[in-house]
């Protein structure tokens, strides 16, 4: 290479360094230790002691951790079909002309930037057995009062109900985003050869919105493998570790049980899921994902 491609390649080097830098201290170095962690045996305070894959071994035949994957999986089962037709619903109301859009657009966004704590003790007050919001309005309809986060069969549930709400307003923009992208003359073409409404949605919308329900259903599936936040300020894992989640069980493996190496072995494994899953979804877009 030349005197002067070498200088080009320097140059683009040193602009890139105030982001890279931070990239691989913050992400490449964490990542590394955490690999390194994963095949040892340590509490935190005593020095590390050489395990190998034992930790791996363990955890892949330990109840516990087949028991956080399958909430995880429950998770993801109720949460991604709700907050993608909840947004999607909310997209195509919003993207009529209708009084005050702008404002319900930002009132129904505005969740997606509050803080998860926030909105979980919101959430975990509304659905109080005993005094909340939620079950004083199904009493009042003479509907059953399900005891939410104090009951091991309504906890998980009570965890999606809040989550599907905080991220309606961010699949909205993203749906609001794919719908204003439709060229018009093709909804006008469709209504001329007679098209109804729902075959207008069913065979030009929704087809012409694949890109963006494919980048929906990516990044909605891999936050919700990695839930934490609100499980743990509304149910705890609990009952009974009953709504317990992956990441859950990695941060209490660490900070309550002292078990650093098994965490770590443990977020490799979510990692490999998470990569697997997502590896499919990208594969398999070739298939339904239609770009323009």
């Amino acid at each position: 290479m030349s005197r002067r491609g070498w200088r080009n390649r320097g140059w683009v080097l040193f602009f890139l360094l105030p982001s890279a830098i931070p990239l691989v201290l913050f992400t490449a170095v964490p990542m590394v230790s955490s690999a390194w962690v994963s095949l040892n045996r340590w509490n935190l305070i005593s020095p590390m002691q050489w395990v190998g894959v034992d930790n791996y071994t363990h955890l892949l035949s330990d109840p516990a951790t087949r028991d956080v994957f399958a909430h995880t999986l429950v998770y993801c089962a109720g949460y991604l079909p709700l907050v993608f037709a909840g947004g999607l619903g909310l997209a195509l109301l919003l993207n009529q002309r209708m009084p005050g859009r702008a404002f319900f657009r930002a009132a129904y966004f505005l969740p997606v930037v509050t803080s998860w704590v926030v909105v979980a003790l919101v959430w975990k007050w509304l659905l109080n057995p005993s005094s909340g919001l939620v079950n004083s309005l199904l009493g009042a309809l003479g509907a059953p009062q399900p005891g939410w986060w104090t009951d091991p069969a309504w906890a998980l549930p009570a965890v999606i109900l809040a989550s599907a709400w905080k991220d309606l307003g961010f699949v909205m923009v993203i749906m609001l985003a794919g719908l204003q992208a439709i060229p018009q003359d093709v909804l006008e073409a469709a209504r001329t050869d007679g098209a109804g409404a729902w075959q207008r949605f069913w065979r030009v919308t929704l087809p012409l919105l694949s890109p963006s329900t494919f980048f929906v259903v990516v990044i909605s599936l891999i936050n919700g493998f990695q839930v934490f936040d609100q499980v743990y300020v509304m149910t705890g894992g609990g009952p009974s570790g009953s709504s317990q989640v992956v990441v859950g069980q990695i941060y209490d493996l660490t900070f309550r049980y002292g078990r650093a190496g098994e965490a770590s072995a443990l977020s490799w494994i979510l990692f490999a899921v998470i990569l697997l899953i997502t590896a499919v979804q990208v594969r398999g877009q070739r298939r339904w994902v239609h770009y323009a």
